[in-house]
C-alpha cells in the first residue's frame, strides 16, 4: 500500500512538472532597440542621448518577466554632438577607459499597481546600487521570419551623483549647467532562443 502511494506521488510530481510552463530566454535585438536617457541642461532644457552598443537577455515564463540582465558599452554614448560626446566619455563623466560598461542584473520581481518591477543591481562608474525598473512586456508574436519576439518598455530615474558622476558648474543666476536627475528609457525587442 505504501509503495503504491509513493508511486502515485512520484507520478503526480512528474505530471505537474511536465504541464508547468517552461521559462523562455530572449536575447535583445540591438537593431530594433534603444537605450536612451534625458538630463536637464542649463535648467531650461532637456538634452537627450542614447547608447548604441548594448547586449541583454530576458527570461519570461507564462507571459511574465522573471529575470533581466544587460550590459551597455559606455564609449557608445551618443547625443548627436561630437564635442559633447567626447566630454561625456572623458573622466569628467563616464570615464570610459576606466569604466567601460554599465550593467544591470535583476535579483527579483515585485508588483507595483499590478505591474512588474525588476529590482536589481545597477552598476555605473564603478558604483553598484539597487535600482527598481518598472517594465511592460508586449507580445509574444511571431515575426515574418518565424522567430518569436517580445517587446519591453522600461523607464526609471536615478541621480548621477549617487554613482560618482559629480562634475558640474554653477550658473551665475543659480542652478546647474547639467542636472543631477537622469531619466532612463528602454524600448527593446528581443528574440526567443531557438526560435
Amino acid at each position: 500500500m505504501k509503495l503504491n502511494a509513493a508511486r502515485i506521488a512520484i507520478f503526480a510530481s512528474l505530471l505537474l512538472r511536465a504541464s508547468a510552463p517552461a521559462a523562455d530566454t530572449y536575447t535583445i535585438d540591438p537593431m530594433h532597440s534603444t537605450v536612451g536617457f534625458s538630463i536637464a541642461h542649463l535648467v531650461i532644457n532637456n538634452v537627450q542621448g542614447k547608447f548604441t552598443e548594448f547586449t541583454g537577455t530576458l527570461v519570461v515564463e507564462d507571459h511574465s518577466i522573471q529575470e533581466a540582465k544587460g550590459t551597455i558599452q559606455t564609449k557608445s554614448v551618443d547625443t548627436g554632438v561630437a564635442p559633447r560626446d567626447k566630454d561625456l566619455r572623458s573622466p569628467n563623466f563616464f570615464d570610459v577607459e576606466k569604466y567601460p560598461t554599465i550593467t544591470f542584473h535583476s535579483k527579483h520581481v515585485e508588483k507595483k499597481g499590478g505591474a512588474p518591477v525588476l529590482v536589481g543591481d545597477f552598476t555605473m562608474h564603478g558604483v553598484t546600487k539597487e535600482l527598481a525598473l518598472p517594465v511592460k512586456l508586449n507580445g509574444p508574436i511571431k515575426d515574418p521570419w518565424g522567430k518569436t519576439r517580445i517587446g519591453l518598455q522600461a523607464k526609471a530615474k536615478l541621480n548621477r551623483k549617487d554613482y560618482g558622476l559629480s562634475y558640474n558648474k554653477v550658473l551665475e543666476a543659480g542652478g546647474l549647467v547639467v542636472g543631477e536627475e537622469v531619466e532612463i528609457e528602454i524600448n527593446a525587442e528581443a528574440t526567443k532562443a531557438g526560435g
